[in-house]
């Protein structure tokens, strides 16, 4: 999900391996160009953990078994956004098959820029369709009542925390805390190993970074980024307070560098031992878990935190959309068929260990007693997270259109980047948060407007 410093996409092939694309994923699951006999497609995609993993695998079994090569480019979560946008938006046909969520299909499958892809997944048996969980078929459900992409894995959020860690310096993790209760713990958490701090909060810019842990902290604390009839509501004593507890959390106890830290950081952070609890996506947990993980089998896990909600947990899909103009969409399909199946799970649970599959998009996943062996600190919690999020209704009085994390509307992508860079600053201490939301609440009012 991060924007890192890190190399920039590279378009990957067999016969094209190099020292630098060995620091993305090494070159084992690369696809090859079309120069090689048979047909490609080309996949744009962030760069996940999960999808890294996938890039590892393909070569030697998807295209092994089809005979279809696949170039990937893979991107930082914010470049990777950008790219997709431009391409899809003039359909350029660069790429068949692009990562994109439950935030871009309604308005990429209204403009005609993707695929519909349920008449393939009915075709398709073995995919089952129907295994996929109904709160990710729903999200990736246009208002025409098509399918336009399948999720390669699904979240919601939930807050991680060392156990050892807590249990050493006397404090106890409520079953389902609320986030005064998260801070005081934070406070008493910090330094509680040499180097470690008491909590990891995402603070790098963009609307899919910082901005979508902070929503659900305004979401469940009584604010909203808009009311029903649009009038922006970002220096509302609600929407402030959650800004202002989250700005003081996370500048008093949580990582250096927070103004530059996205998921990706906070994964490293929680893994080599440098913060005591984090709070961020379900899909964490698989990494924290994983085999060699440093922290496998110390960290606990609960439910978002919460104050005025009953849960506050977002709703979130990393999935495959093919773009309109693909002219290979045969092969595309069988390659999102393939990404997103119960046999790609089985592999990478084979390969890397059960806890590490791309998990929280199927039924059969949470069934299948390997994993749930795996993944039993965090499985329950993960399938209950993502059936009880509610975007149609995440807070506490109701709103103009549906999202937990985001406002549902193509000119968030906009909004919510420029007010994100307003908040890590105020997070930076380059600004206070009365500055940051006054010159957001500007911000927001323009896109009020547009929308009434």
């Amino acid at each position: 999900m991060p924007l890192q410093r890190r190399p920039r996409g590279i378009r990957l092939s067999v016969g094209a391996c190099t020292a630098a694309m060995a620091l993305l994923a090494g070159c084992s699951g690369a696809g090859a160009s079309s120069s090689g006999g048979g047909e490609a497609v080309n996949v744009l995609m962030v760069n996940n953990p999960q999808m890294v993993e996938l890039q590892k695998l393909t070569a030697d079994n998807f295209t092994k078994e089809t005979g279809i090569k696949v170039n990937f480019t893979v991107l930082p979560e914010n470049d990777v956004r950008d790219k997709i946008s431009q391409d899809f938006s003039n359909q350029a046909g660069q790429y068949d098959v692009a990562t994109i969520s439950n935030f871009e299909v309604p308005f990429y499958a209204r403009n005609g820029w993707l695929h519909e892809l349920g008449e393939y997944a009915a075709k398709d048996s073995a995919f089952d369709q129907e295994d996929i969980l109904k709160p990710l078929r729903d999200s990736l459900t246009a208002k025409d009542g098509k399918l336009y992409a399948e999720p390669f894995y699904g979240e919601s959020s939930f807050l991680m925390y060392r156990k050892d860690v807590l249990e050493r310096k006397g404090l106890t993790m409520p079953a389902q805390p609320t986030w005064q209760q998260v801070a005081d713990l934070a406070a008493k958490a910090d330094g509680a190993e040499s180097g470690m701090k008491g909590i990891c909060l995402r603070g790098l810019p963009g609307w899919g970074e910082v901005i979508a842990p902070l929503t659900t902290v305004v979401n469940t604390m009584g604010g909203t980024w808009f009311t029903k009839d649009w009038q922006a509501k970002l220096t509302s004593p609600e929407f402030k307070k959650a800004t202002q507890f989250y700005v003081d959390l996370v500048r008093k106890h949580g990582e250096a560098g927070a103004a530059q830290s996205g998921y990706a950081e906070c994964l490293n952070n929680m893994t080599q031992g440098k913060t005591a609890m984090w709070y961020d996506a379900t899909a964490g947990a698989g990494s924290l878990e994983a085999a060699g993980s440093p922290v496998k089998g110390k960290i606990g896990y609960v439910p978002a935190p919460v104050e005025k909600t009953k849960s506050s947990g977002w709703l979130y899909t990393w999935a495959w959309g093919m773009q309109k103009a693909s002219k290979k969409s045969d092969s595309a399909w069988k390659f999102i068929s393939w990404a997103s199946s119960k046999k790609y799970e089985a592999l990478v649970g084979g390969k890397s260990g059960w806890a590490n599959v791309p998990a929280g998009k199927r039924a059969s996943t949470y069934a299948n007693p390997e994993y749930r062996k795996a993944a039993g600190a965090f499985a329950d919690i993960t399938e209950k997270a993502i059936a009880s999020a509610n975007p149609e209704n995440p807070g506490t009085q109701p709103r103009p259109a549906a999202g937990i994390q985001f406002v549902g509307i193509p000119q968030f992508t906009d909004l919510g980047t420029k007010v994100s860079q307003e908040i890590s600053a105020a997070i930076a201490g380059r600004q206070s948060v009365d500055q940051a939301l006054a010159a957001s609440q500007k911000l927001a009012e323009k896109v009020g407007k547009e929308q009434q």
